[in-house]
C-alpha cells in the first residue's frame, strides 16, 4: 500500500487516526487527529505526542510483532477529561520489525458518563426505597412482638406503614413514568392538542385540593394570545402530566392561602427555538428558591429540602419527568424565582 493510499484511507475515517512509521515517527494523521493533538505532530516521535505509559507499552509491543490491542487513553483540557479507546494495529510488511502501526481513537466518554449515571441512579433508588422498607420491616417486627396485644399501637403503626407503602408506590409509579417518557423522547408527538382545554382540565382536577389549603387557582389568558390559537402538536396525556406536576408543586411549596396563577400566552421564539410559541406560566407566591438551586431542579432525586419534600409526598422525580416530556415536544422549560417573591415555571411549546 502506497503512502498516498494509506493517507486517503485515514482521511476517510471521522475519528482520530495516526500512522506511526517503522522509525517511530508520526508518518500520517487525519483532520480529527490534528484537531485533537495539533498540527505540530507531523514527523514527531509518537512517545512525545502520546506520553502515557500504558499506550506507549502497547505500541512498542505491536512494533515488535505482537498482536493488535485496545488500550485506554485520557486527554484533559479546559472542558474536562475525554476518554478514548485506542485500537492499535501493527502493519507487518516485508521488512523486519519495528513494524509500522495504525492507531484509531474512539471517544468513549459518553459510555463512561452513562455508566456513572446508571450507578448514581441505582444508588439513589436504593436509598429512596431503603428508608421506607426499613420502617415497614421494623413496624412488622414490633407488631409481632411488643405491640401484639396493644390495639392503640397497632392502629398507629399500621397508619405509618400505609404512608410508607404509599410513598414506595409513588416512587415506583414515577420511575415507570420516567422510563416511558425517556423511551419516547425522540419520537415527536403528532396529536393536535388545545392547551386551553388541557389547563382547564388541570384546574378542575386540582381545585378541590387547592380550596382545602386556601389557595386560589386561576387561569389567565394573556392579552397577546390570539383568540382560539392555543394549539400545539403534542401528546395530550403527557402535557396534562406536565401541568399537573407543576401545579401540584406550586400548591405544595407555594404555601397555603396563597394564589396560584396559570397564564396562557404567546411569544416569538429565538435561537434554537424559532417561530411562534405557546407559553404557559405557572406562578406561585411562596418563599421562592435560591438561585444556586435553579440549574439542578430537573435532576433526578434532587431536592432543596429533602425532609420537607418527603413529608409532602415528593419523590424527587416530578421535574425530571416534566423536562423529558417538554423535550419530547421540542419545547423549553424555564424556571425563574426570587427569595420571598415566589416562583414561575414556564413551558414554551411550538405553536401548531
Amino acid at each position: 500500500m502506497t503512502d498516498a493510499t494509506l493517507q486517503a484511507l485515514i482521511d476517510a475515517v471521522p475519528e482520530p487516526m495516526l500512522h506511526i512509521g517503522s522509525d517511530g515517527l508520526i508518518a500520517a494523521s487525519n483532520d480529527a487527529a490534528r484537531a485533537l493533538f495539533g498540527d505540530w505532530i507531523a514527523q514527531r516521535s509518537y512517545a512525545a505526542v502520546l506520553r502515557q505509559p500504558g499506550i506507549l507499552d502497547r505500541i512498542e509491543a505491536a512494533q515488535a510483532g505482537g498482536p493488535g490491542a485496545d488500550v485506554r487513553f485520557h486527554r484533559a483540557d479546559h472542558a474536562g477529561e475525554t476518554q478514548y479507546r485506542v485500537r492499535i494495529t501493527p502493519l507487518p510488511g516485508e521488512g523486519q520489525s519495528p513494524f509500522p502501526v495504525l492507531l484509531h481513537f474512539n471517544d468513549i466518554t459518553h459510555l463512561r458518563e452513562a455508566e456513572e449515571m446508571r450507578r448514581d441512579f441505582v444508588a439513589n433508588v436504593s436509598h429512596e426505597l431503603r428508608t421506607p422498607l426499613t420502617a415497614v420491616l421494623g413496624f412488622i417486627e414490633t407488631l409481632r412482638g411488643p405491640a401484639r396485644d396493644d390495639p392503640e399501637a397497632q392502629a398507629r403503626f399500621l397508619a405509618i406503614m400505609e404512608d410508607e407503602a404509599r410513598r414506595m408506590n409513588r416512587l415506583v409509579s414515577d420511575l415507570l413514568s420516567l422510563s416511558r417518557v425517556e423511551g419516547q423522547e425522540r419520537v415527536r408527538p403528532s396529536e393536535d392538542v388545545d392547551l386551553h382545554a388541557v389547563l382547564d382540565g388541570v384546574i378542575a382536577a386540582l381545585r378541590p385540593s387547592a380550596e382545602d389549603r386556601g389557595n386560589s387557582l386561576d387561569l389567565v389568558i394573556a392579552a397577546d394570545a390570539p383568540e382560539g390559537r392555543h394549539r400545539v402538536k403534542g401528546d395530550r396525556d403527557q402535557l396534562m402530566q406536565v401541568f399537573l406536576n407543576l401545579v401540584e408543586n406550586a400548591l405544595k411549596y407555594g404555601g397555603p392561602d396563597r394564589p396560584i396563577t396559570l397564564t396562557l400566552g404567546h411569544e416569538e421564539g429565538t435561537g434554537g427555538l424559532k417561530g411562534p410559541l405557546v407559553r404557559v406560566d405557572v406562578t406561585d407566591r411562596g418563599e421562592g428558591i435560591d438561585s444556586l438551586h435553579l440549574p439542578r431542579l430537573t435532576e433526578r432525586f434532587y431536592r432543596i429540602d429533602t425532609h420537607r419534600s418527603r413529608a409532602m409526598g415528593g419523590t424527587g422525580l416530578g421535574l425530571a419527568i416534566v423536562k423529558h416530556i417538554v423535550n419530547r415536544h421540542r419545547g423549553r422549560l424555564r424556571i425563574a424565582s426570587e427569595k420571598g417573591a415566589g416562583s414561575t415555571f414556564t413551558v414554551l411549546l411550538p405553536a401548531n
